[in-house]
């Protein structure tokens, strides 16, 4: 890598990036209201005999194996006596936005991630003298003092780091990563801890006898496009420490969508008929906010019973009944006989012009990319 590129550039090691992560934020909220539960191990998710799954768990229950997004009958194996609370939503998106509140008070840039971490850049904040280590800090402490739940912090120049820094002294702890040692963190750092180094990705990574940055970092560029195509650019670059992206505060809206997950499998087309009813009135009102954005294409997804999935789309400028029906009839069709455990239908949008973008709450915006 040529020498003026070979490390992050001065821009990039200038900024003051904090990651804040409560630490199991539902579970959290539950065992605040009853400390009863604080030593059990506990599930926040859907319910065993209706294929729920994990949204969240406490330290406890981590220990049997247990993890988000499982599902909820396998952790209950892992661990008879794990007890397993509904979701209260509505709960959490009203104390997320008192944490949010607390962030606004140090700085207006920030990107939620979920409802339960975001992004902050404090480069510019006066508060605590500006350093962010300290901001980090103070900013874990209130939301203590004012909610009794506990954050995590990374503090790091680079964003992607800034993610990665936060996992390192979890739960109720922060690590900071100043500009002078980030070359080194980054050389050592595992692959597989690269925001979109998934399981498949490391395991291939690891046959060519790729672990960590510095061996990306020996290996090449051009090798590793071999392998890994445009991806190896990502790679490549995260690699050497590089993440010129700021925050995001803007978002606009590029789909919408419902889903249903069924107690048992459906076996005939038929039996989808008044769900498919249902699931339009629904995606019908979830439309209504955004009347002035064009439709761009409608989709229909199945999930089968074995979890394999598809999702069948078409060209339309409407939600069209005429067209669901055509597209769950071909998305019915690969399934090959298999039952159907989840149908969604959904909608994708034109790209707004640009006096039409409609800039999003943060809360809202951490809402529709989901929870964690």
């Amino acid at each position: 890598m040529d020498a003026d590129t070979s490390q992050a550039s001065s821009e990039e090691t200038t900024r003051k990036f904090i990651h804040v992560d409560m630490d199991c934020f539902y579970a959290a909220v539950e065992m605040r209201d009853d400390p009863t539960l604080t030593n059990l191990p506990l599930a926040i998710g859907g319910r065993p005999d209706q294929r729920g799954v994990v949204a969240t768990c406490n330290y406890p229950a981590r220990t049997f194996g247990i993890h988000s997004a499982m599902a909820t009958a396998y952790a209950r194996r892992l661990c008879p006596d794990l007890i397993v609370l509904p979701p209260r939503m509505a709960y959490y998106q009203a104390i997320s936005r008192e944490i949010r509140a607390i962030f606004h008070r140090y700085t207006d840039l920030i990107e939620p991630i979920s409802l339960d971490e975001a992004y902050l850049d404090v480069t510019d904040s006066e508060h605590c003298q500006g350093s962010a280590t300290r901001i980090a800090a103070e900013i874990r402490q209130v939301i203590f003092d004012e909610t009794g739940l506990t954050a995590s912090a990374g503090i790091a120049p680079i964003k992607f780091l800034a993610k990665i820094c936060s996992d390192e002294n979890k739960p109720n702890g922060q690590f900071v990563l100043t500009p002078s040692t980030v070359d080194d963190f980054v050389r050592a750092l595992p692959l597989k801890k690269i925001p979109g180094v998934g399981k498949v990705t490391q395991a291939k990574l690891g046959k060519l006898g790729l672990i960590t940055c510095q061996d990306i970092r020996d290996f090449g560029e051009a090798a590793l496009s071999q392998h890994f195509g445009s991806f190896a650019n990502h790679l490549f670059q995260r690699a050497w420490g590089h993440d010129p992206r700021r925050l995001t505060t803007e978002w606009i809206r590029k789909s919408v969508s419902v889903e249903r997950t069924f107690s048992e499998d459906l076996t005939e087309q038929a039996e989808a008929a008044p769900i498919i009813e249902r699931l339009t009135a629904e995606l019908e009102k979830r439309l209504t906010p955004y009347a002035s954005r064009r439709i761009k294409n409608q989709q229909v997804k199945l999930k089968f019973s074995d979890f394999t999935q598809t999702t069948v789309e078409r060209q339309s400028d409407s939600l069209d009944s005429a067209l669901t029906q055509t597209l769950l009839e071909s998305a019915w069709d690969r399934g090959f006989g298999k039952g159907v455990r989840l149908i969604g239908l959904g909608v994708h949008f034109y790209d707004p012009e640009p006096e039409q973008s409609q800039q999003l709450a943060l809360f809202e915006a951490a809402e529709l990319q989901g929870a964690p």
